[in-house]
């Protein structure tokens, strides 16, 4: 029976099992069980395991044949599409929960050498620093830190970010369509001065994302650091079969 964590519904556990049974177990082309049968076998409704097919079919772990069952992919030939950008906002909705953002700092401050190579401008040039909680539900789930230049932002002040997602202004009031999201992750142990906002213990695991995203001219038009907690927050990348 599937119930590793109270917090986390059944299906997305599911969809957490069988993804590293794939990826670590089944040949490509393997036949699964049925629901009926993966229903029996972790102790849950047919329902639940449904919603959890549907998520790997979406992921591209799984395919399905009209009258003869569900295969498991070929991984090696599943191209991984991350050129669009990550929105908490969207992602947060299409999991049936509510997304909120408190903004916690708004400032401007002059580009060290570190945000300066990271933003492809000159040191000392203005940048937006923006520190926002973004929440589930009212959990705290992610701490974000986001730069900007000010000479593509005129005017950005903390009343218009509380208007919209951050990438619905870029494009709406700022025309800046983004082309691509470059994304960097990995897991350490939570800074003190993080735990108070995200609501967890004392070297408690949580993942940290580098973004750096450029518009269609391939300009720098963001770089954000996030702390995000490890025991909640969930970062899908949805896979698409690339022609051969």
């Amino acid at each position: 029976m599937v119930r590793l964590n109270i917090k986390q519904p059944l299906y997305d556990q599911l969809v957490d099992l069988l993804k590293e049974k794939i990826e670590t177990e089944l040949e490509p082309n393997t036949k699964l069980e049925s629901e009926r049968e993966l229903s029996n076998r972790y102790g849950l409704s047919r329902t639940t395991v449904r919603l959890a097919l549907q998520e790997l079919e979406k992921m591209g772990y799984i395919y399905r044949i009209r009258g003869k069952g569900t295969y498991v992919s070929d991984l090696s030939k599943v191209g991984r599409n991350i050129t669009s950008a990550y929105s908490f906002t969207e992602q947060t909705k299409a999991s049936g929960k509510i997304p909120k953002t408190i903004i916690l700092e708004f400032e401007i401050v002059e580009a060290n050498k570190y945000f300066a190579n990271k933003l492809q401008v000159s040191l000392g040039e203005p940048l937006y620093k923006i520190k926002r909680l973004r929440l589930a539900n009212d959990e705290p789930m992610m701490l974000e830190r986001t730069y900007l230049p000010v000479k593509k932002f005129w005017n950005l002040t903390i009343d218009l970010l509380e208007t919209k997602p951050l990438y619905d202004l870029f494009a709406q009031d700022y025309d800046q369509t983004i082309h691509i999201a470059d994304e960097e992750f990995y897991a350490s142990i939570v800074r003190n001065k993080d735990m108070q906002y995200l609501a967890i213990e004392k070297n408690a695991a949580v993942l940290n994302i580098t973004r750096t995203t450029y518009n269609i001219q391939n300009e720098v038009i963001e770089y954000t650091l996030s702390v995000a907690r490890a025991d909640q927050f969930r970062y899908k990348i949805y896979s698409e079969q690339q022609a051969s």
